[in-house]
C-alpha cells in the first residue's frame, strides 16, 4: 500500500481528529486571506478619480518622505507645487495643456445660514468641473460664478468663517456647490498666492499617459505624476493616507496573526498526534522507519490542510468585506476606497497554511518518530511523566524574557516603541506557558485538590487524570490561556491609553468656551475674537502632525507625531499641559514644547534641538523650551501658532479657546462660528481619538474570535477522545453522573489555570504599557470588562469539555469499548 493511500485511510478512519485539525486550519487560513486582501489593497487600491478624470496626468510635488528601508512616509498635510511648475510642464512635448489647480472649502452666507461650497480657479472648468449657463467667466479678483444665484447680485462667500464681497457675473451646471474666481483670486482666496495643489496635463491626441508621465518626471525635477486611478491620490489626501493606513494594519495585524495561528494549529496537530500514541507504537513495533512516520504525518497534514485552507478563502474575503464597513464608517478609509481582491493574497494564504500545517504535523510527530519501538508501546497507554530538559529550559527562559521585556523596556526605551515592545512580550509568556503547560496545570491541580477539589471519588478521579493526562490538557489548554492574554493585553491597553487621555483632556482644558466651525477659522477671527467684550484670553490651535526620525535599538526610525500650534499669550487661563520642566512662555518662534514621551523617544532635553518634517513636509529645527506630561490628551509636540498654521493644507485654525464668553452682536457678526463648553469640547475630542483605538480593538477581537473557535475546537477533541476511557470507568462501576462530575471538576482546572496563568501573562505587558504611557504602574482594568473575559473563558472551557461528555456517554459502555483503537 502506498503512503498516500495510507494517510487517506487513516483521515477517513479518524475523522473527529483531522476535523479538528481541519477547523484550525481552515479559520487560519480564513485570517490570513483577509490580511492579504488588506495588505494588497494598501498597496494597490483607490478610488476613481473625479475632477481630474479628464487629465492624461496630474502632477503634484512628492507627498511622500522616503525614508532608506523602511516604508516611506506620508505627510499630514497636502504639500503645495509653485505655480510656475505649470509653465515646466506646458513645455514638454505631448503636452497639449495645463490647469493649475486649487480646491477651497468656502461658503455661500445667505439669510438662512451658510451653504457650504468648494471653490476653484476658472481654468479648472477646462476638466469638465462645470459648463457656463449664463453670463460669463469671472475676470476679476471681486468676480465669481456660482452654480446657482442670479448674475449681478452681491454675495457673500466665506473662508474659516471671513466673509468677502463677490458679484456674480455667471452661473454654471457644476454637480455640486462649488464658486469659481480668477485662477489668482483662487489662489489667493486658499491662503497661498504663488501655490497650487495640483496641475493637471491634457494631453495631445494619440500621446500616451504612462510614457507622456515619465517624460515630465524627467524634465521638471522634484514633482510626481500619477496616471490612471492613482490620479485620486492628488486629488483626495486621504486616498495616500487610507493605503498607508491598511498597509501598517495588515502588517502589524497579520503578523501577530500568522504566529497565533502556527501556535493554535501546532496545538491542535500536537494533541491529534498525542492520541495516537499507541497506532505510532504499533507502526514502530512492525519495523516502521522513523521517515515513514515523518512521511505518513506529512502526507496527513498537507491532505487535511490544502482543502481546509482552500475552503477557507471565501469566509476570508467575506471578512476583509466587513473590514472594509468597518473601516469606512470609523473614518479610516473614504467611503469610495474599494479593496482588491486579487490571486496573490489566496495563494499566500492557502500555500501558508499548507507549510504552517505540514511543518506543525512534522514537529508534533518527533517524538514518535524518534522513540523506539519498546519505549513507543509502554507510552501507549501511559504519557511520558517528565518534559524535556530542553523544554523546560526554554520554557523558562520565555517566561524570564517576557516578564522582563514587558516591564524593563518601556523603562529603557520611551513612547510606542516601548509599548510596543511590552505589549509583543505577550507572545513570549504565551509560548512560554505552551511549554511549561503541563507542569502549570499538575501544579493548578495541586492548588485546587487542597482547596477541596479531589473531594470525593469524582474528585480524586479529576486529579489523578490531571496528572496522568498533564500533556494532553496542557495542549488543550493553550489556545484558552492564550485567549486570555492576549483579550486582557489588547482591550486593557485600549481602556488604559483612553483613560489617561480623557484625563488629561479634562483637566488640562481649562477654558470657557471653544469655538469651533466646519471647516475651520480663519486666523484673523483669533484678533478679533481677543477684541470681543467679556473676553480674558483666546488662543487659537491648529493640530496636524509632524515627521520626526530618531534613533531606535541604534537604527533611525522615522514616525508621525500628533502636533498643534498655539500662541503663547493667554495660554494659561485655557490650557494647562501639566509642565513638568521649563516654561511655556517662550513658545515663539524656533521653539517646541515635547511630551515626556516623546522627548524619551527623541532623547532631548531642554534647550536641545529637534528636527522635524512639518505637516507640508517643509524641514523644521525646534529648541526645546518645555517638557510637558500631557501628550496623549493634547499631542506630542506644541509648537508657535505661526510655526504650524502656514504649513496645513487648509491654513485655518481647528478651533479658539476663550476665556470668558464673546458676546451675542460678536456671534452674529461671524454666524458660522459655533460656541461649545468645556466639558462637551473635552467628550468630543475623546470621542474622536476614540475611533481609532475602536478599529484596533475590534482587529483584535477577530483574532480573538479566531481562538475562541480554536478553544472549543481543541477542547471538544480532547474531551471527544476519551469515549473508551469513560466507557471503562461505567464498566467498573462508576456511574454517568460521577463522570460527568469527574470532567466538571477537570474543567474547573482548565478555566481556572486559563484564567489565571493567562492573566499573570498578561500582567507585565500591561503594567509596561502603562508606564510607558501614563508613567504610572497601574493600568485602568475595568472590572466588569475583567469579569466578562473570565466569564467568556469559563463559558468556552465548561461547554467546550461538559457538552461532548455528554455525549460520549450516550453509547452504551460495552460499544463504546470498540471505539477508537
Amino acid at each position: 500500500m502506498s503512503m498516500f493511500a495510507l494517510a487517506w485511510q487513516t483521515i477517513r478512519a479518524r475523522r473527529t481528529a483531522f476535523a479538528a485539525a481541519f477547523v484550525a486550519v481552515f479559520a487560519g487560513s480564513a485570517l490570513i486571506t483577509a490580511s492579504g486582501v488588506l495588505l494588497e489593497s494598501g498597496l494597490r487600491s483607490g478610488i476613481p478619480p473625479q475632477r481630474y478624470a479628464a487629465a492624461a496626468v496630474v502632477v503634484t510635488a512628492e507627498q511622500t518622505l522616503s525614508t532608506g528601508d523602511e516604508p516611506d512616509q506620508r505627510f499630514a498635510e497636502r504639500v503645495p507645487l509653485p505655480v510656475a511648475r505649470a509653465a515646466d510642464i506646458a513645455r514638454v512635448p505631448g503636452v497639449a495643456a495645463v490647469v493649475p489647480d486649487v480646491s477651497v472649502r468656502a461658503g455661500l452666507r445667505g439669510a438662512a445660514g451658510s451653504v457650504p461650497l468648494v471653490a476653484h480657479g476658472w481654468s479648472s472648468t477646462r476638466l469638465g468641473a462645470g459648463t457656463l449657463t449664463g453670463g460669463r467667466a469671472p475676470r476679476g479678483p471681486d468676480e465669481v460664478v456660482l452654480d446657482a444665484g442670479r448674475v449681478g447680485a452681491v454675495v457673500d462667500v466665506t473662508v474659516g468663517g471671513v466673509a468677502s464681497s463677490y458679484r456674480v457675473v455667471g452661473t454654471v451646471a457644476a454637480g455640486q456647490p462649488s464658486a469659481f474666481f480668477t485662477d489668482e483670486q483662487a489662489r489667493v482666496v486658499a491662503g497661498r498666492p504663488d501655490l497650487v495643489d495640483a496641475v493637471a496635463v491634457l494631453a495631445e491626441p494619440g500621446a500616451d499617459a504612462a510614457d507622456l508621465a515619465r517624460r515630465i518626471g524627467a524634465a521638471v525635477p522634484g514633482v510626481a505624476t500619477a496616471t490612471g486611478d492613482d490620479r485620486a491620490a492628488a486629488e483626495f489626501l486621504d486616498v495616500g493616507a487610507a493605503r498607508s493606513f491598511l498597509t501598517v494594519v495588515a502588517a502589524s495585524f497579520g503578523g501577530t496573526m500568522f504566529m497565533v495561528v502556527l501556535l493554535v494549529v501546532a496545538s491542535t496537530l500536537g494533541l491529534a498526534i498525542q492520541q495516537r500514541r499507541r497506532e505510532f507504537a504499533l507502526l514502530r513495533a512492525i519495523a516502521a522507519a522513523p521517515g515513514h512516520l515523518y512521511r505518513l504525518i506529512g502526507i496527513e497534514s498537507a491532505l487535511v490542510s490544502a482543502v481546509a485552507a482552500v475552503l477557507g478563502v471565501g469566509p476570508g474575503v467575506a471578512l476583509s468585506l466587513w473590514l472594509h464597513g468597518v473601516f469606512v464608517r470609523f473614518g479610516s478609509i473614504p467611503e469610495g476606497f474599494g479593496f482588491v481582491i486579487g490571486p496573490l493574497p489566496i495563494v499566500a494564504a492557502v500555500v501558508g497554511s499548507v507549510l504552517s500545517a505540514v511543518a506543525a504535523g512534522l514537529i508534533a510527530a518527533r517524538r514518535a518518530a524518534r522513540i523506539s519501538p519498546v519505549d513507543a508501546l509502554g507510552e501507549a497507554a501511559v504519557e511520558p511523566p517528565e518534559l524535556g530538559r530542553g523544554r523546560v529550559l526554554t520554557g523558562w527562559v520565555l517566561a524570564i524574557a517576557g516578564t522582563v521585556a514587558g516591564i524593563a523596556l518601556p523603562l529603557v526605551i520611551s513612547g510606542t516603541a516601548g509599548a510596543a515592545g511590552a505589549a509583543s512580550s505577550a507572545l513570549l509568556l504565551v509560548v512560554a506557558i505552551a511549554l511549561l503547560g503541563p507542569r502549570l496545570l499538575t501544579a493548578t491541580a495541586s492548588v485546587l485538590g487542597a482547596l477541596g477539589l479531589r473531594h470525593g471519588s469524582a474528585g480524586f478521579l479529576a486529579g489523578a487524570n490531571t496528572r496522568a493526562r498533564s500533556r494532553r490538557l496542557g495542549a488543550a489548554t493553550t489556545p484558552l490561556i492564550m485567549g486570555v492574554t492576549l483579550a486582557a493585553v489588547q482591550i486593557f491597553t485600549v481602556t488604559t491609553t483612553a483613560a489617561a487621555a480623557r484625563h488629561q483632556t479634562e483637566t488640562g482644558l481649562l477654558a470657557d468656551h471653544v469655538l469651533v466651525a466646519d471647516g475651520g477659522i480663519a486666523p484673523a477671527v483669533a484678533g478679533a475674537v481677543r477684541r470681543a467684550p467679556g473676553v480674558d484670553a483666546a488662543v487659537p490651535v491648529v493640530r496636524t502632525q509632524v515627521l520626526v526620525t530618531s534613533p531606535t535599538f541604534g537604527e533611525p526610525m522615522t514616525e508621525a507625531y500628533s502636533a498643534q500650534g498655539v500662541t503663547p499669550d493667554g495660554l494659561p487661563r485655557v490650557l494647562n499641559l501639566d509642565v513638568r520642566r521649563g516654561s511655556l512662555d517662550g513658545l515663539t518662534g524656533d521653539a517646541v514644547a515635547v511630551s515626556e514621551n516623546a522627548a524619551g523617544v527623541f532623547g532631548v532635553d531642554l534647550g536641545e534641538t529637534v528636527t522635524m518634517r512639518l505637516g507640508d513636509g517643509t524641514p523644521h529645527h525646534a529648541r526645546v523650551v518645555a517638557i510637558y506630561g500631557s501628550g496623549l490628551g493634547f499631542g506630542d509636540l506644541t509648537l508657535p501658532h505661526d510655526a504650524v498654521a502656514g504649513h496645513t493644507t487648509s491654513g485655518l485654525d481647528d478651533e479658539i479657546l476663550v476665556a470668558g464668553a464673546p458676546g451675542a452682536d460678536f456671534l452674529r457678526a461671524y454666524p458660522e462660528l459655533r460656541v461649545t463648553d468645556r466639558k462637551s469640547f473635552a467628550t468630543a475630542r475623546n470621542d474622536a481619538a476614540g475611533a481609532q483605538s475602536t478599529v484596533n480593538l475590534l482587529l483584535n477581537l477577530v483574532l480573538i474570535a479566531f481562538i475562541a473557535i480554536a478553544v472549543v475546537n481543541i477542547l471538544v477533541l480532547a474531551t471527544a477522545a476519551r469515549i473508551r476511557e469513560f466507557a471503562l470507568l461505567r464498566l467498573v462501576g462508576a456511574k454517568p453522573r460521577q463522570v460527568r462530575a469527574m470532567t466538571r471538576r477537570e474543567a474547573a482546572v482548565v478555566v481556572v489555570a486559563a484564567v489565571v496563568l493567562g492573566s499573570l501573562a498578561a500582567l507585565p505587558p500591561l503594567v509596561g504599557i502603562s508606564l510607558s504611557l501614563t508613567g504610572a504602574a497601574i493600568p485602568a482594568v475595568p472590572p466588569l470588562i475583567y469579569l466578562g473575559i473570565v466569564a467568556a473563558a469559563a463559558l468556552l472551557g465548561w461547554g467546550a469539555i461538559a457538552i461532548p461528555t455528554r455525549f460520549a456517554l450516550r453509547p452504551a459502555a460495552v460499544a463504546a469499548m470498540r471505539v477508537g483503537e
